[in-house]
């Protein structure tokens, strides 16, 4: 069995979603290692979250983030937590939503996903610093 587990940090993304999936996997290249096994992305964060979706068409993202905002709205009335503005339960909701990991299964060192799939960073704050993930890569 192997065993591999990295920490990184993505840079700042602006809010929406946003394909990441060239990133995590040049932050573990080992992962190539693996014949058969899985590849468990998470983030520590409750206001981001990770989510597996479409890959090619950038309108999916857009349309993502519209939605997301219409079904979660900012400023609702019954909102007691937004110490750090308007963003801030509703970026919470969000990342409950949608959760805030990812696994992946890996074939012959490589991710085994679908032709149109990719993994996704949901930016859910207006202006959110650095996002840190860990990755954890196991298999034979």
């Amino acid at each position: 069995m192997l065993v591999f587990q990295k920490e990184c940090t993505l840079p700042p993304f602006r809010r929406g979603f946003h394909l990441i999936t060239d990133r995590v996997l040049k932050e573990i290249p080992e992962l190539r290692q693996i014949r058969a096994g899985l590849l468990h992305v998470f983030i520590q964060h409750t206001s981001a979250s990770l989510t597996l979706n479409e890959n090619a068409d950038a309108t999916v993202r857009q349309d993502f983030e519209s939605h997301f905002n219409i079904m979660v709205p900012e400023r609702a009335p019954y909102y007691r937590h937004n110490y750090e503005g308007d963003d801030d339960m509703p970026a919470h909701i969000k990342a409950a939503l949608l959760g805030s990991s990812v696994t992946v299964p890996i074939t012959n060192g490589q991710l085994n996903v679908g032709t149109w799939q990719g993994i996704y960073l949901c930016e859910h704050r207006d202006h959110a610093a650095g996002r840190h993930l860990v990755l954890t890569a196991y298999g034979l």
